[in-house]
């Protein structure tokens, strides 16, 4: 992977570069990062021509490590302001990593915006006009693509929120298969991909040679070994069973699932949303329902779902934690069905599940719809897609929308809605949400692995636990990997280096690896800093300063002089 392919969306000019020496060292997200501070001005606007939407390959994207080939998207946010890089797993991330491509890179903006298709191929890149896609949902567009280019291809596209430019607007792609709708939701990229004029980049590996790795068998042997660990550690059969809303019933009796906009911290009806429910009905429909499905090929986790209606028919695929967090306890919903088409509705559209949830929450508390009204949450999530005034709003995000409405309590920080994890009870991933560069994003650094060691009510090791859990994950995003496959690294730190060193002749130590991952963040923060990202943004909302959650009565009190200093701490050298 040692080329960029760079697409001018004003001129269609499309050329290729070999990286730099310093550029082969990055990937995915510290790709994103170090191109943003280095490359682009921070004071762009995050839909103008300076900001450019990034697409990188981790740096194991074409090997068969387990989770490999996740895609990092990235670009100044126009929700935060700042550097943003969403996740996503898929097919894309490794066909492009099979065609040799570090990034892809969409500058400038076209003068008049219409709907193109990026095509890339082993020697083809082209902008292709697609005025039959204009407007269509992500389903309604990725199934064309995969007619008209082939089931081999990998796809990214945005539905009609990217189109119309909303901020909370996602890129949705799909597994091989085509089932599974996988999306980067985090930080309103599809909008900036929507300011491109571009509806979708397709990836077609067909007669691609992939890279030949330094050592093969040594980096095989190495993946065995990660595989190995992996499938000993209990928390992957509780993943691959129970997939990601595995944690809800646990969220819930710490007292950090969202309910009612953020006023309470367990909901009465979580069990007929637990991980537990879902599993149990997808067995019993029957039919399309299936559980323990990859999202990228080779997964040893497989920790996906479809889930299916009482008539065995798709609803959504995956239905994941943060979906019945911020759709279903947040906004009163109990019946999953409902939260499943309220999660199919917003990829659809083509909106952020974590956004739609938070601003539907603020709309019920505006006296907009009331608490529990399923079907008008449904309602709001169409007008999205049809482009009314109220849809805009939503599709625009929860402090858009508290704006608005006149809503005080909004549930934001840096501009990005809080996921399902109240940091009033789990102070850790607060610490996260206001000091880490990513804003309110709970895969930035997610202290609930770490509530049976640090207390998650306390004040004390809350920063320097939130430092360790940032940088773990900024180096598991350069690398194009899952956060789940973190275990492996856990109990073998050296196992990271050894990987990079066999797939590409390094000579690293973990402590390079961490390097990377630490100076991946600093990269991000000074981009920010120039941004104007100042540090009056750095905090939770004032109301969780202030309003006690229930049941535990807790309020979000680490001490602003402490985080502030979160850089500053030393930590130990041989800890993942």
């Amino acid at each position: 992977m040692n080329t960029i392919l760079t697409v001018n969306t004003r001129t269609g000019d499309i050329r290729t570069s070999t990286c730099t020496e310093e550029e082969l060292a990055w990937g995915g997200r510290s790709f994103i990062a170090h191109h943003l501070l280095g490359k682009t001005d921070p004071a762009c606007d995050p839909l103008g021509r300076g900001n450019p939407l990034i697409i990188a390959s981790g740096l194991l994207a074409d090997t068969p490590v387990s989770t490999a080939g996740r895609l990092s998207i990235g670009g100044k946010s126009p929700l935060t302001g700042g550097a943003k890089e969403a996740n996503v797993g898929g097919a894309a991330g490794r066909k492009m990593a099979r065609l040799g491509m570090k990034a892809v890179i969409l500058e400038d903006a076209p003068d008049d915006p219409r709907c193109r298709v990026l095509v890339i191929g082993k020697d083809r890149a082209e902008l292709l006009d697609a005025p039959e896609l204009a407007g269509q949902n992500t389903r309604a567009t990725l199934s064309p693509l995969r007619e008209r280019f082939g089931e081999q291809v990998g796809a990214l596209c945005i539905g009609p929120a990217g189109e119309m430019r909303l901020t909370a607007a996602i890129l949705a792609t799909t597994d091989d298969t085509g089932v599974q709708l996988r999306v980067a939701g985090r930080g309103g990229l599809g909008a900036v991909m929507g300011s491109k004029g571009v509806k979708a980049v397709v990836f077609d590996d067909t007669g691609a040679r992939p890279e030949e790795p330094f050592d093969r068998k040594a980096l095989s042997a190495a993946a065995r070994d990660l595989g190995a660990i992996l499938k000993a550690d209990p928390k992957t059969d509780n993943r691959h069973n129970l997939g990601t809303p595995a944690v809800l019933m646990l969220c819930n009796a710490l007292g950090i699932l969202p309910t009612r906009n953020f006023r309470e911290g367990r909901f009465e009806h979580a069990e007929a949303i637990s991980g537990e429910m879902i599993a149990e009905l997808i067995d019993k429909r029957g039919g399309e329902g299936r559980r323990g499905l990859p999202c990228v090929q080779g997964c040893t986790i497989a920790c996906s779902n479809v889930f299916a209606d009482p008539s065995g028919k798709t609803t959504v695929a995956s239905l994941q934690y943060e979906n019945l967090g911020l759709l279903g306890s947040n906004c009163c919903i109990g019946d999953v069905d409902a939260v499943a088409e309220l999660n199919d509705l917003s990829n659809q559209v083509g909106i952020d599940s974590i956004e739609a949830g938070a601003a539907i929450g603020v709309a019920m508390e505006a006296g907009v719809l009331a608490f529990g009204d399923a079907e008008g949450a449904k309602d709001l999530l169409r007008q999205v897609g049809a482009g009314t005034p109220m849809g805009r709003i939503i599709g625009s995000g929860v402090v858009t929308t508290g704006r608005v409405l006149g809503v005080r309590r909004i549930p934001a920080i840096k501009g990005q809605a809080i996921p399902a994890y109240d940091p009033r009870s789990l102070k850790g991933i607060g610490v996260t949400y206001a000091m880490g560069p990513m804003g309110a994003d709970h895969t930035a650094g997610n202290a609930l692995e770490t509530a049976k060691t640090v207390d998650p009510q306390g004040r004390t090791g809350q920063v320097e636990t939130s430092l360790r859990l940032q940088i773990r994950g900024a180096i598991l995003d350069s690398l194009g990997v899952c956060l789940f496959i973190r275990p492996a690294f856990v109990k073998d730190p050296p196992l990271s280096a050894r990987l990079l060193n066999t797939r590409y002749g390094w000579q690293w130590t973990y402590r390079d690896v961490r390097a990377m991952g630490l100076e991946c963040l600093r990269a991000e923060q000074e981009y920010n800093t120039r941004a104007g990202v100042t540090e009056a943004m750095c905090d939770v909302p004032e109301f969780m300063r202030r309003e006690p959650l229930p049941p535990h009565n807790t309020v979000f009190d680490v001490d602003r002089e402490e985080m502030r200093h979160i850089w500053e701490i030393k930590l130990p050298e041989d800890i993942f």
